[in-house]
């Protein structure tokens, strides 16, 4: 039988607490810079063996810390959890989050989109800066960083294991290491374990089940941000020559089995089996919900959202002479390329050859899915923690000392540097949460 190694918290003489923090991601190493500030002794463990490396992913293509509209619009973009996400905000919010960087050294400036980006673009310096500050902070507490550890439920000590004399209630974590079983003893837990997307970056949403059994109430984890299938698959001949390619300014107008219309600009992209990308990510809590609930989901494309129905009509009714419908469509309407084929995918030979069912295709053509991608290809996922099963400063109701923030949590939004945001404010809140237990606030 392999030994397991029991660590004890760093609080035999009741003044230093230990906090252990189940995460290196943002919302992780926010909290964890919280009380490392407050002079609280912090271990990070973390499963990979590197840190940050969703954060790193996702400022692959530029990252995008937040978002620069007003504090309202940008609440809105958390549904049916704006409350609960607003409350979070009223310490750190998407202001905090420019100030933070700036804090680290890194200058950010607002994108045409309203989007803001560190100035170079890069994740990299950012988060090396940002672990410089934990590991050697000006005052308060080294952060200790524990990699390859992975979490593996909840301990149960010995009978002979002695509880904090101020008559708080430690928490025990089994631990898997490169050097064997551990068990850990701290006096607080921040949980920050992620969602359920991208396993590969640790994100694997095998606590579900640990926190459940200690009842949590825990919201199934789904797809956010996410691609779908379309209804039947596409035609080999398109998916052979259009997967990966982009609709480029195009509209989608959605309205859901619960009334709300998403109608919006921009673009997205066709897959081998359907479609994914910025726009489609956009609708896609609405467009997941009514699958799940009723099989299929169909929005209409607006192939030219810049010309009225009666403009199209008269292009398409235009004489063409000799020229193919083909031709005429891209001459009169700039329609080629992948929109061209999607008309021909959808659409019979007799409603190609009919003006009117042509230009009404051409300004709403439906495209039905019917399921949606794995969540482990989603961007980020929905579900998690219930904020019903947490006090306000993010503690377990069944729990006392232990607290959640990032993904984990029961919240979704859209990219655009809003998870970014409500990541970092709930380990704020969380970090803020635990020095209030620790009686340190």
């Amino acid at each position: 039988m392999t030994e397991t190694k029991t660590v004890h918290s760093k609080n035999s003489d009741n003044k230093t607490k230990n906090v252990v923090v189940l995460g290196a991601g943002p919302a992780g190493l926010m909290a964890a810079e919280v009380l490392s500030g407050a002079g609280v002794a912090v271990q990070v463990f973390d499963a990979m063996p590197s840190i940050g490396r969703k954060f790193l992913l996702a400022g692959k293509g530029g990252l995008n810390l937040t978002h620069s509209e007003p504090a309202d619009v940008f609440a809105s973009r958390y549904g049916q959890r704006r409350q609960q996400i607003e409350v979070l905000f009223g310490a750190f919010d998407a202001a905090s989050v420019r100030a933070w960087a700036t804090s680290l050294g890194i200058d950010t400036f607002v994108g045409s989109s309203g989007r803001v980006f560190p100035v170079d673009m890069k994740a990299a310096p950012l988060l090396r800066a940002w672990l410089g500050r934990l590991r050697h902070p000006k005052k308060g507490c080294p952060v200790e960083f524990m990699m390859r550890h992975r979490w593996v439920g909840w301990h149960q000590p010995s009978a002979q294991a002695q509880e904090p004399a101020d008559g708080t209630r430690n928490t025990w974590l089994d631990f898997d290491t490169p050097q064997g079983p551990m068990s850990v003893q701290a006096d607080a837990v921040v949980l920050a374990l992620g969602g359920g997307s991208w396993a590969r970056l640790g994100s694997n949403g095998a606590w579900v089940p640990w926190l459940q059994a200690r009842g949590v109430a825990v919201a199934p984890l789904l797809p956010s941000n996410c691609g779908f299938d379309v209804q039947r698959g596409w035609s080999d001949y398109f998916s052979s020559r259009f997967a990966g390619q982009p609709f480029k300014s195009v509209a989608v107008t959605y309205t859901s089995a619960q009334g709300h219309t998403f109608a919006r600009k921009g673009e997205f992209v066709a897959t081998a089996t359907g479609v994914e990308g910025s726009l489609i990510y956009a609708a896609s809590r609405w467009l997941r919900d009514d699958i799940l609930a009723l099989g299929s989901a169909t929005f209409q494309l607006d192939l030219r959202p810049d010309l009225s129905y009666q403009r199209v009509l008269a292009e398409v009714l235009h004489p063409r002479g000799s020229r193919s419908l083909s031709s005429h469509l891209k001459s009169r309407l700039h329609i080629d390329g992948i929109k061209a084929a999607i008309l021909h995918e959808v659409l019979s030979k007799a409603q190609l050859a009919d003006p009117v069912a042509l230009a009404h295709a051409i300004k709403a053509l439906p495209i039905t899915l019917s399921a949606v991608r794995p969540i482990d290809e989603a961007i980020s996922s929905a579900g998690g923690v219930l904020f019903e099963a947490m006090t306000t400063q993010l503690m377990l109701e069944s729990l006392p000392g232990v607290f959640c923030a990032g993904e984990m949590l029961d919240w979704e939004a859209p990219t655009g540097g809003y998870l970014l945001t409500a990541c970092l404010a709930s380990g704020f809140s969380a970090g803020q949460g635990v020095l209030a237990f620790l009686g340190k606030k």
